[in-house]
């Protein structure tokens, strides 16, 4: 092929420098003049008449065949230069253009290119010689077509030359997108790669994985098998068997292929699904040969001829069996429907392809439409040069529905496209230089000119408003996705699991892990914060250890309850450290059961505190006696801490908190405990604030105890710290996210420790370290007698509560009123009282005071 195209040229070149030779008219199917022309090869004609001449002599024989589609497709492109000589789109140049028919033929396809390669403002035929075509001007800007594969690469290894734009409207040949070897070629079609893969994702997901397939001996033929063949083995379909057709019809040997490749199927009875790469032709002689053996087969059709009309309308065609095809992108070619109907208002002179359909129907003219497509093919050119000295009149009959039945939407669309985008090409050139000039720029120069700017890794092509995917907007890729490439249709999504990206991204970026970690300044501070608290309970307990026998230590309940409160503030502390580092079951489990058993028994203990200074303090004997019978601090501490511990136990039974990956945040992925049972959580902590709530009831009632000595006050405020802090957690831990959702409840944990223990233990360490003076058993006993007398005077009692205490008191003179036994027995109750806040103390004022004494207090 290379060997026959350098001898064409050479043999063109040699005669231009003798004679230049005038290009037959009948060589031209259709021109137009222009400031800038455009080049077409389409194949109008389906085969050449074979050389009589013996040696044949190197000369274009006559084409026999006219294709009605291919016809339309000519049309089609005369239709799109019009529709922008129309327009506004190059203001004041005019798109004129060449036409030739290739007659389905390599050879003639080739002389039309030499045509298109002569230079400008000379004869046609002459073409120079040169080692840089940079700076020479053809006669042709550039050239659409031509539709079949084979010929294309022919004529695109010739326009490489001079880097002209060539643009493909069918020619699907994967090879066509090597830029190495095809650096001019452009098409409006994808590649067979897609089609093919597409067929086999078909025919694996049918279930079929025993089928054959028919193709063509050329370049387009043998690519497509071999992708096929692994497309196939990819998806687990096995081929039975590969028949190969010969190319063009001029072939006499195939009518004997076709024969034997029919025979072929029928002997493969199991395969009934076939794969059909061929062209219109070929398929037209084959299912007519099928339909007459009987043959039912599934057939998988190519673009070539999937929505052929030629094909559609053979008769009992759907004897065949099921056809299922891939047809290319279609348009809004409404308008070329128009232009059909107004075609008789071109010129016939400069359209001999137009002229020669205008005899082909006056031959038909009473033929159905059925037929009449069949019968415009089987007139040959030679039966035309003899009626064409036939007077025919210019306003013959069109039947234009009959061309509009033939009409291939996929291809007028595609063709339609290569015109636009030429046109836009052209546009952008020519907006700083006068084009209609024809020298105002080289053919290669369109090649790095488009319709739109080149959309750049991390944009994505957006299709405007028009209908030529040439002409598109760059978007940049959302947030997630990417492109690597240039010109890309889509954004790519990344893995949101494990990947994402930013807005325009060229690639996807991992997720960071993250978690409340050791190294985060929060969490340091946090820890220190916990770190003073442990410090601050050691030091108490240091402080109330030193001073085990003074009244302040024993009123509070001794050393024994004191040190199981600190020890649960310590826990209280040392849990915060598991809400820290990154997260592992064990510590996911540990933190919140040990927070809320250990606060938990932190506040049963201030509960029995709270519920003695009740009951000492109650002057009410009924209440006393009931508050009496429900004192029993032991078993309330350990019913309350039970109660607790049962809960957890069977939150950690049933729905245990566990490690969860979270991974609905776009950059990062967040580890963090998974609570398990929100009900559970929220049990536990509401256990604790009931028990909170009945300790600050308690509290509350015994605030007005003596200062020096009261616990109710402070134990109030406690609560009231704790119950602020947690009804603000609330809403803060339920909108909060990310890895600082730890951190929240490390703070509400360490603001409720931190008020009850301040407000437990503070005021006592104040008197033990900067009052001694009031640390003593003397000044104990003046304070109760103080509180004692001053309170009495403020004592209302009802009338029942003096009846029903006037028959235990023992007057200390018999002509006192009731009135004097009664401020006497209270008097004796608040001194019970105190002597029951400090047993020790008490026991030394009862040893120490006579009981006279006792009593006037």
């Amino acid at each position: 092929m290379a060997f026959l195209i350098i001898l064409i040229t050479c043999f063109v070149i040699i005669l231009a420098t003798s004679q230049p030779c005038q290009t037959p008219d009948d060589f031209v199917a259709a021109t137009s003049p222009g400031h800038i022309i455009i080049g077409g090869l389409f194949a109008i004609h389906e085969k050449m008449l074979s050389s009589e001449d013996s040696p044949r002599r190197p000369q274009i024989q006559e084409c026999v065949g006219f294709e009605i589609s291919v016809f339309l497709q000519t049309l089609a492109m005369i239709h799109s230069i019009e529709m922008i000589n129309n327009s506004t789109l190059l203001s004041g140049v005019k798109l004129g253009y060449e036409i030739y028919d290739t007659c389905t033929e390599v050879t003639v396809a080739m002389a039309a290119t030499l045509r298109f390669l002569s230079k400008f403002n000379c004869s046609r035929e002459t073409v120079e010689f040169k080692c840089d075509y940079s700076s020479y001007m053809p006669r042709v800007k550039a050239v659409i077509g031509s539709g079949y594969s084979e010929i294309t690469m022919a004529v695109s290894r010739m326009l490489n030359l001079q880097l002209m734009p060539q643009v493909g409207y069918e020619s699907t040949a994967e090879i066509l997108s090597d830029k190495i070897r095809f650096p001019s070629f452009l098409r409006t079609v994808p590649s067979d790669f897609h089609q093919i893969k597409a067929m086999a994702h078909l025919i694996q997901k049918s279930g079929w994985n025993w089928i054959g397939i028919i193709t063509t001996d050329d370049d387009y033929g043998q690519l497509a098998l071999n992708t096929f063949i692994i497309q196939a083995e990819a998806n687990n379909v096995c081929i039975a068997f590969k028949e190969v057709l010969p190319a063009f019809l001029s072939d006499n040997t195939i009518e004997v292929r076709i024969n034997r490749t029919l025979k072929k199927i029928i002997l493969e009875a199991q395969v009934n699904v076939i794969v059909v790469f061929l062209r219109q032709f070929h398929v037209f002689d084959l299912f007519n040969k099928a339909i007459e053996m009987n043959i039912n087969k599934m057939w998988i059709a190519s673009d070539n001829w999937s929505t052929a009309t030629k094909i559609t309308t053979i008769p009992n065609v759907k004897k065949i069996g099921k056809v299922v095809g891939f047809a290319f992108r279609r348009g809004n070619i409404s308008s070329f429907h128009s232009f059909l109907q107004n075609l008789h208002l071109l010129p016939s002179d400069s359209h001999k392809l137009l002229h020669e359909y205008a005899m082909h129907l006056s031959a038909c003219a009473y033929v159905k439409d059925t037929d009449l497509s069949r019968c415009i093919f089987n007139h040959s050119q030679r039966t035309l040069a003899y009626k064409a000295n036939k007077a025919i009149e210019r306003n013959f009959v069109m039947r234009n529905d009959f061309l509009w039945d033939y009409a291939e939407p996929g291809l007028i669309h595609s063709i339609q496209l290569a015109v636009f985008a030429l046109g836009y090409a052209i546009r952008d050139l020519c907006q700083a230089r006068d084009c209609q000039n024809p020298n105002a720029f080289q053919p290669w120069e369109q090649i790095q000119s488009k319709c739109s700017k080149e959309c750049s890794p991390g944009q994505m092509k957006k299709t405007t408003r028009s209908q030529h995917i040439c002409c598109y907007e760059c978007e940049n890729c959302p947030e997630n996705h990417y492109t690597n490439q240039t010109d890309m249709p889509h954004c790519l999504l990344c893995n949101n699991k494990t990947h994402w990206a930013p807005v325009r991204s060229t690639m996807c970026f991992e997720k960071e892990v993250e978690y409340l970690n050791w190294n985060d300044s929060l969490a340091i501070l946090l820890l220190i914060l916990s770190l003073l608290g442990i410090i601050f309970v050691l030091v108490v307990g240091i402080i109330f250890t030193r001073n085990l026998n003074t009244p302040v230590v024993k009123s509070s309940g001794g050393l024994r309850v004191c040190y199981v409160i600190l020890l649960c503030h310590f826990l209280n502390f040392a849990s915060t450290s598991f809400f820290i580092g990154e997260p592992q079951d064990f510590t996911c489990k540990t933190r919140q059961t040990m927070f809320g058993v250990s606060f938990t028994l932190c506040i049963s203990c201030i509960l029995t505190k709270s519920l003695k200074i009740l009951l000492a303090f109650s002057f009410d004997p009924k209440l006393q006696k009931f508050l009496k019978c429900l004192y029993r601090p032991i078993l309330i501490i350990f019913t309350c801490t039970g109660i607790q511990v049962v809960i957890c136990t069977l939150w950690l039974i049933f729905a245990a908190p566990t490690v969860e990956v979270n991974v609905s945040l776009p950059r990062v992925i967040i580890l963090e405990c998974e609570e398990g049972s929100i009900l559970a959580f929220g049990t536990m902590l509401g256990y604790i604030a009931i028990l909170a709530f009945i300790c600050f009831i308690f509290a509350f009632k015994g605030r007005k105890l003596p200062e020096n000595y009261n616990e109710a006050k402070f134990i109030t405020f406690g609560m009231l710290i704790y119950f602020i802090a947690w009804i603000t957690f609330i809403p803060i831990y339920a909108t909060t996210f990310g890895k600082y959702v730890p951190a929240v409840e490390i703070i509400v944990i360490l603001i409720s420790n931190y008020g009850i223990l301040c407000c437990t233990f503070i005021p006592k360490c104040y008197v033990i370290i900067c009052k001694q003076e009031i640390n003593t058993k003397s000044a104990f006993l003046k304070m109760i007698y103080s509180y004692s007398s001053h309170s009495v005077s403020s004592i209302a009692l009802s009338p029942a509560s003096l009846d029903s205490m006037s028959g235990n008191v023992t007057m200390t003179n018999p002509s006192s009123s009731g009135k004097s036994a009664t401020w006497q027995k209270s008097k004796d109750l608040q001194a019970q009282a105190f002597a029951h806040i400090c047993r020790e103390n008490a026991t030394s004022v009862s040893k120490t005071l006579p009981r006279k004494r006792m009593s006037s207090i």
